[in-house]
């Protein structure tokens, strides 16, 4: 019965899939671009159609629309732009949701389990949840590892004459992302008339780094009181790559325990996952007897006070 109700999912999800590409393919031939193109009406080098990934897209910004105004999806909006994602909040929560339902309609097609496919759906959504703060993370390590070399560039076009504006704009055009992306976007904010202020403020939350922070009002006070702003950044950039010097020695030293760390978190989750799938009966006395739910609780307690005990040892403020 089981295998019945297998084939007979298969050959559902075939027939969905089949319509819904015929349905698009329809809708494709009735587009009045596609029909003149045939009789070679439109010349060659026009944009005849959206490529798949815009119209992905589009079909993501209509699903997400009705969710657009919600609390929980403008932090995800915020989220997005702290990560470089091209995408709203509602469109990254569509994608979670399409994503867990194929990850359980596609496992529960392969195993027949419920359970198994439910996890595997919850560890879709928790991969790209942590993909989006590791780019988060990242990124923000990236634009701290840019920012002597930024500072160095904003002061030298200050020398040569030009305002702080427009020395903004030297580091969108002549940087790499991330550090030319966020500083173009303060360029083109303070071109729609935001006040330079209010700019900086904005791409400081955005980017959540200190020494960002501290040029950020370094920049403030002097447009205040006045000073040379071309001295008071090349300080800044001095003791910021001086602090990036240092974090790269203590990232050195500190690597054996911070992977200690991810070893003695991973591997318990790793072991248990291992034996649900080729000896549960034994993982299952764990779960279902009462003196092994308390030993499961009191090991997982344990992890956490040995994690937070690495993470205060190996985390040094620089």
């Amino acid at each position: 019965m089981v295998i019945f109700a297998a084939i007979v999912a298969a050959i559902a999800a075939f027939v969905m899939v089949l319509l819904v590409t015929v349905y698009f393919q329809h809708l494709r031939r009735m587009s009045i671009f596609y029909r003149l193109r045939r009789h070679h009406v439109i010349e060659s080098g026009q944009v005849l159609e959206q490529p798949y990934l815009e119209r992905m897209r589009g079909w993501l910004r209509k699903a997400a629309a009705p969710l657009a105004e919600h609390g929980p999806v403008q932090v995800l909006d915020f989220r997005m732009r702290q990560a470089g994602i091209p995408l709203l909040g509602g469109e990254f929560m569509i994608m979670l949701l399409v994503s867990a339902l194929a990850a359980f309609l596609g496992s529960w097609m392969l195993t027949l389990e419920t359970g198994t496919a439910l996890l595997i759906a919850a560890m879709t959504v928790i991969l790209l949840w942590l993909t989006v703060s590791w780019r988060i993370y990242s990124r923000r390590n990236a634009f701290s590892e840019q920012l002597g070399d930024c500072l160095t560039t904003i002061s030298n076009a200050l020398r040569a004459g030009y305002s702080f504006p427009q020395a903004v704009e030297v580091v969108a055009k002549e940087m790499e992302p991330p550090i030319s992306d966020e500083f173009a976007q303060v360029y083109r904010e303070v071109g729609m008339g935001v006040p330079l202020e209010a700019a900086l403020e904005a791409m400081g939350r955005r980017v959540g780094s200190a020494d960002l922070d501290l040029v950020i009002n370094a920049v403030l006070i002097q447009r205040e009181v006045g000073g040379n702003l071309a001295q008071i950044l090349d300080n800044i950039s001095d003791t910021i790559q001086e602090r990036i010097r240092m974090k790269r020695e203590i990232f050195a030293l500190t690597a054996q325990g911070r992977l200690s760390a991810w070893v003695l978190i991973i591997l318990p989750f790793a072991l248990a996952l291992f034996m649900y799938f080729f000896n549960r009966e034994q993982l299952m006395v764990l779960i279902e007897d009462p003196l092994g739910r308390m030993a499961l609780l009191i090991s997982l307690l344990l992890e956490v006070i040995g994690y937070v005990v690495i993470q205060k040892i190996v985390h040094i403020d620089v």
